[in-house]
């Protein structure tokens, strides 16, 4: 059984989730309490030394780092695929991946959060300003690439989810539980929507894993 160390509101997570569902792979996942600094004890650092979610036990490995683990389900399980079948096609997927979850997730995740408050002393509605620009910065830049390359169809590389639809996923869903509008995107958002429309995406939303608020 494959078993993932995560947390309903990773980002991360996230990623990962969708991409096991797409893949139809079983399993387990155990919720790591981020906002409880979980994360940070004795018991997980030894799971993961990077004190992080997720984490993936499977074919007798411990991975992580969610870009690293996609790569290896799709050498793995490459079907149904995640990457295109050519170079090109595979690199652009790639970089736009990496705009969401290289570029402008790690600005926002919760060790970042506790700096700006802890060591800077910047106060909850400077955080969330701070977390609100670059979740907007990478929408904009991720619409300005869609909105302009013919590659783009009904998901960000042609008209299958590959890993780059999961990445965006993962930084609109954020966006908008800071309140940050989608229509400002329309690309981003008619994918959004081509998305959500899917069950393998649907049932990994943040909102439907157990340790959710009821309502958001």
């Amino acid at each position: 059984m494959i078993r993932m160390y995560g947390f309903w509101r990773s980002a991360a997570a996230f990623r990962v989730r969708i991409a096991l569902n797409i893949k139809g792979l079983a399993f387990t996942e155990e919720m790591i309490d981020l906002d409880a600094g979980v994360q940070n004890g004795a018991a997980y650092r030894a799971i993961n030394p990077q004190e992080v979610v997720p984490t993936l036990l499977i074919d007798g490995l411990s991975l992580t780092e969610s870009l690293a683990i996609l790569e290896y389900l799709e050498e793995t399980r490459p079907a149904p695929p995640l990457l295109p079948a050519d170079a090109p096609g595979r690199a652009r997927v790639r970089s736009l991946a990496q705009i969401w979850a290289a570029d402008h997730h790690p600005l926002i995740v919760p060790r970042i959060r506790r700096y700006l408050a802890d060591t800077l002393g910047v106060d909850e509605a400077g955080r969330n300003a701070w977390i609100r620009h670059w979740f907007a910065e990478g929408l904009r830049i991720g619409e300005a690439r869609l909105a302009a390359e013919p590659e783009t169809g009904a998901f960000c590389h042609g008209d299958t989810p590959s890993l780059a639809d999961l990445a965006l996923m993962s930084q609109a869903m954020g966006a908008r539980g800071f309140g940050i509008d989608l229509a400002a995107y329309p690309t981003v958002a008619r994918i959004v929507t081509a998305c959500l429309a899917r069950e393998d995406f649907a049932r990994a939303l943040p909102l439907r894993q157990p340790g959710a608020p009821a309502a958001h």
